[in-house]
């Protein structure tokens, strides 16, 4: 079956934007391997609606609801090429098998790189963290800290103190200038230059890291900000434009998500400078009608 638009990627982002094709009656495929980035964490936070549900059952609930639509096709797979076929787009699926569409919308979502510190790995998404917003009110009033990993850490490390007594772990690189480290003063975060290089207690929770020099300090909860790379090749492969963003390239869209390629939509944390699954949502539905916006234009 040729399909009007195969969206790669079926996390919230991709979810969103099938939805509003589903709606409009057009036969959709949502490839999906069923790895999306918050796998690690057990509750997702600031989305109305869903707010403390894990993000595994607002997928579940949010799949089930598409497949009500007659015109959707779910393939678990990975899509590992993409090209232009016919005036459309072929995907090349891990299956073996090929799809087709003519529309391309591109939610394949980024890979985080985190430090290499003892113990960080096993805690990711539980108490090792990236989104106060999304987490810090769980772990309120309890020792925090920040694991610089970026020169923005200095603003991470001042947003926490808002969730609790907060300190702030250059590792001996990320040295606040004079304006910021005034700031993080202001705000009562305690600045520690001696690198941490363990983080301790029974995983996935966090009792205290250790720091090259011996000491323990005791904290409840660590952020940092991941560096990222996409998840997928398929927007190079097509030759997408990207931005360079402050912790890794994502792909350029317009306001209606519409790559640099002509047919090529793209949403999600592959396309954003910021990211979180309620901003996720919403670029995936723009994504969905700029889509079907594009085909209406054709016919």
């Amino acid at each position: 079956m040729h399909h009007d638009v195969a969206v790669v990627g079926g996390s919230f982002a991709g979810l969103s934007a099938a939805l509003q094709l589903a709606r409009a009656r057009r036969r959709v495929l949502v490839v999906d391997a069923g790895l999306p980035r918050n796998r690690y964490s057990s509750e997702a936070h600031g989305m109305l609606g869903h707010d403390g549900k894990s993000p595994a059952q607002i997928l579940d609930e949010g799949r089930a609801q598409l497949l009500a639509y007659p015109s959707v096709e779910f393939v678990n797979a990975t899509a590992t090429a993409a090209r232009e076929h016919e005036g459309g787009f072929a995907l090349s699926l891990d299956d073996g098998s090929e799809r087709n569409a003519s529309r391309l919308i591109l939610a394949t979502g980024i890979r985080d790189e985190l430090p290499a510190i003892a113990g960080l790995h096993e805690r990711w998404g539980v108490s090792v963290l990236h989104c106060p917003f999304c987490h810090g009110f769980e772990y309120a009033d309890r020792a925090l800290g920040v694991l610089a990993n970026h020169p923005l850490s200095t603003h991470q490390a001042g947003m926490i103190p808002d969730w609790g007594p907060t300190t702030y772990f250059t590792q001996a690189t990320f040295e606040p200038e004079e304006a910021e480290a005034a700031h993080l003063a202001r705000r009562g975060v305690r600045i520690e230059r001696v690198p941490v290089v363990e983080l301790l207690g029974a995983a996935p929770h966090l009792d205290g890291v250790r720091l090259a020099d011996g000491r323990v300090i005791e904290l409840a909860a660590l952020f940092t900000a991941p560096t990222s790379r996409m998840a997928s090749p398929l927007a190079e492969q097509l030759g997408c434009e990207f931005e360079d963003g402050p912790l890794g390239r994502y792909v350029r869209v317009d306001p209606m998500k519409a790559t640099s390629v002509s047919g090529v939509f793209a949403a999600g944390d592959a396309a954003a400078a910021m990211q979180s699954a309620t901003l996720a949502l919403a670029a995936g539905a723009m994504a969905g009608v700029g889509a079907y916006q594009s085909l209406l234009k054709a016919a």
